[in-house]
């Protein structure tokens, strides 16, 4: 229904009266809503919203004034309002161009020049240079005099509407003045066309080259359009030392070509060194399938608390790189020391890929390596034990056996502290270490006599809860009693200290008759000394007690009462059980320090094969990978294999700790590697990132500059 206009007119003024300005300016637009080109309306409307201090909004009422105005060629009423509007806004460049036009007009030159050099002044207080430009492009059009001869005839030929012609006259005198070393007469020349021809890309490319020469890296950033062309600026911004710029124009460059994986893996790695983990987030953001995209999408889940979302992250790495969970490992050793969970996820992950591989031993590596740097991780113990025994590492799983009962305790967990402490005691009962932990785990689960407990266990009186599998027979079967009657045998004190007079002390049992006697046996080598011989008949071990030569104990197999041991029995079975351990010790993994050292002695003879094959094996330890690494890639380099070296050079720069110069060293002969092998955006992506951490390192500056031209 249309509105009563002379009724809402009315009830605006009592409005006004009232000095309610909203309710004032609700009921013009009312009016407005139905005839937009009720100009006294919109003025008045202008007006109070002036008063209301709603200047923008009143300078844009205003405005449609003006251009009504101006568009019907009123242009006496026209600039008039673009007087008004002046006053209003200063920095109005549309009120000041619409000036010069009218001025223009009207064929007042001066008049036009003075408001387009108004124009132009405001735009460069406010650092608009490329504005300011464009006004100085239609001074030039009012005086074609100010340029030179080529430059006006070439504006005379677009003003005639050979625009296309013209731009291609401003580039040969842009190429010309370039010849003769004048830069600025280039460059003018070049905005000229431009300007003509905004989307013309072979003018925006050959501007933004000559502005990127004349170190106005700003001004090129406006003409560039190409990705290959942000990067070339990004570069030189790196060469400055200006990282937040490289990494904007870098972004720009990533939008403009979204496919380009060299870049986006650039600017992750960048976000995440910076820890601006949330523009990481957004580059990893959708069906993320490469590797070194997964590995940082790792990193940004898990340092920003998201473990879950870490977690699947990292077994998506795994399932799209097999053969690179080495890598997950070495970022799980690098964030520990900042979040232990955060590492563990990584570790975890990484060492169930070795596994389902084969390399139990690199899982095996990789995790003591973790809890070297995390003491009394529960979670990561347990899982050594678990990969020590299916690989079969006896050593390696006894010590850490032994870390886990201690985490227990720490923890307050008693009873699997216990079950893994009475393991170990059963294994090695002279060990005072296994003594003592047995016995803290059996005062925290609140036993009253803990020394009587481990009494019984020494006697034999009380079996072991826990059977070494490890071993071919446990300790209970060779607990039995000596052949003499042993002296008595004092239990070890406990931790706490306890009156000298209360020191529990274990009874000596009796033991049963001794056998008819044996004949002597005779004396053993001496490099048999102390190890067991076995009898063919009984299925008795002798063991040197370290007595006089020649003195020998029985210690029967057959079931017979057990006894506690006397001192030097404990010895003797000490000696016993150092067989067991040395066989222990032959089965565990791989050593990569060995393999190492004989790598290099095979290298040095120059067996280059053999060497390969073995720096191959220790590179699977985190401890020897930068060292071996580094060995393979010089050796495929001096061989000619360009891609083994590539590959092992990247593995080495992993492996070396960020900052250093030995970090510095790799990049840079990685970079070189790479340009060698035809791999230009591979190679300035290295580059740039040891230039944004080393700006001066040697001559990595020209390196980048000579890619860049090549890209």
């Amino acid at each position: 229904m249309a509105i009563d206009r002379n009724a809402t007119l009315r009830k605006a003024e009592k409005f006004l009266r009232q000095g309610r300005l909203d309710q004032a300016i609700a009921e013009y637009n009312r009016i407005l809503a139905e005839q937009p080109q009720d100009w006294s309306t919109v003025n008045a409307v202008g007006d109070l919203l002036v008063r209301a201090g709603q200047t923008e909004g009143g300078v844009e009422h205003f405005t449609r004034i003006a251009d009504f105005f101006f568009a019907e060629g009123f242009y006496p009423r026209a600039a008039a309002v673009y007087k008004k509007i002046l006053k209003l806004s200063s920095d109005d460049d549309h009120a000041g161009l619409r000036m010069a036009e009218i001025a223009e007009q009207q064929g007042l030159a001066a008049d036009a020049k003075a408001a387009l050099v108004h124009v132009a002044e405001r735009r460069l207080r406010r650092g608009d240079k490329v504005g300011a430009a464009e006004i100085h492009l239609k001074l030039g059009l009012l005086d074609p005099a100010d340029l030179g001869t080529g430059l006006s005839a070439a504006l005379a030929a677009a003003e005639l509407g050979n625009v296309h012609g013209a731009v291609d006259r401003l580039m040969e005198i842009a190429a010309e003045h370039g010849r003769r070393g004048q830069r600025d007469e280039a460059l003018r020349a070049l905005r000229e066309a431009a300007k003509l021809e905004p989307d013309n890309h072979a003018v925006r490319a050959d501007l933004a080259a000559r502005l990127v020469e004349a170190g106005d890296l700003q001004q090129a950033v406006q003409f560039a359009s190409a990705a290959a062309e942000y990067k070339v600026i990004a570069a030189e911004y790196y060469a400055r030392g200006q990282g937040d710029e490289a990494l904007q124009v870098l972004q720009w460059a990533l939008d403009q070509d979204p496919a380009d994986l060299e870049t986006r893996r650039q600017l992750v790695r960048s976000h995440v060194g910076r820890a601006d983990f949330d523009r990481a987030r957004v580059l990893l953001s959708g069906d993320v399938t490469d590797p070194e995209l997964l590995l940082g999408l790792v990193e940004t889940e898990l340092r920003t608390g998201r473990r879950s979302e870490g977690r699947e992250a990292a077994g998506r790495f795994v399932a799209e790189a097999p053969g690179r969970w080495n890598e997950l490992m070495h970022l799980g050793q690098r964030l520990s020391g900042v979040d232990a969970e955060a590492g563990f996820a990584c570790i975890d992950t990484a060492a169930d890929a070795a596994v389902s591989g084969g390399d139990l031993s690199a899982a095996a590596a990789g995790l003591t390596e973790y809890v070297s740097q995390v003491p009394g991780h529960v979670p990561a113990l347990m899982k050594l034990v678990e990969v020590c025994v299916d690989g079969g590492f006896g050593a390696a799983m006894y010590e850490t056996q032994a870390r886990l009962a201690d985490a227990y305790l720490e923890q307050g967990q008693a009873l699997e502290a216990r079950v893994i402490a009475e393991d170990l005691f059963a294994r090695e009962p002279w060990e005072p270490s296994n003594i003592e932990r047995f016995r803290k785990a059996l005062v925290m689960l609140g036993e009253p006599d803990p020394e009587g407990v481990i009494a019984d266990r020494l006697s034999g009186e009380s079996p072991f809860t826990s059977t070494d599998l490890m071993l071919d027979f446990s300790f209970n079967e060779l607990a039995k009693p000596l052949t003499p009657e042993p002296p008595p045998v004092a239990v070890p004190e406990p931790a706490a200290a306890q009156p000298a007079a209360a020191a529990p002390v274990a009874p000596a049992v009796p033991v049963e008759a001794a056998p008819a006697p044996r004949p002597e046996p005779s004396p053993a080598p001496a490099s048999q000394a102390g190890k067991p011989s076995e009898d063919e008949d009984d299925g008795a071990i002798e063991i040197d007690l370290g007595g006089t030569p020649g003195s020998w104990e029985e210690v029967g197999l057959d079931g017979g009462t057990s006894s506690v041991r006397p001192p030097a029995a404990l010895a003797g079975l000490e000696r016993v059980f150092e067989g067991f351990r040395d066989e222990a010790v032959k089965r565990v993994g791989r050593d990569s320090t060995a393999q190492l050292q004989q790598a290099l002695t095979l290298e040095e003879d120059g067996k280059t094969d053999r060497a390969i094959h073995l720096f191959e094996r220790a590179a699977r330890s985190a401890r020897h990978r930068l060292r071996a690494a580094t060995e393979l890639a010089r050796i495929h380099r001096r061989l000619g294999h360009a891609r083994e070296a590539i590959e092992w050079l990247e593995r080495a720069a992993e492996s070396s700790q960020a900052g250093t110069a030995e970090s510095h060293e790799l990049l840079y002969d990685l970079g070189l590697l790479l340009a060698e092998a035809g791999e230009t955006e591979r190679a300035l992506a290295v580059l740039i990132e040891l230039q944004a951490d080393a700006p001066d390192y040697r001559d990595v500056a020209r390196q980048i500059a000579r890619l860049s031209q090549k890209s």
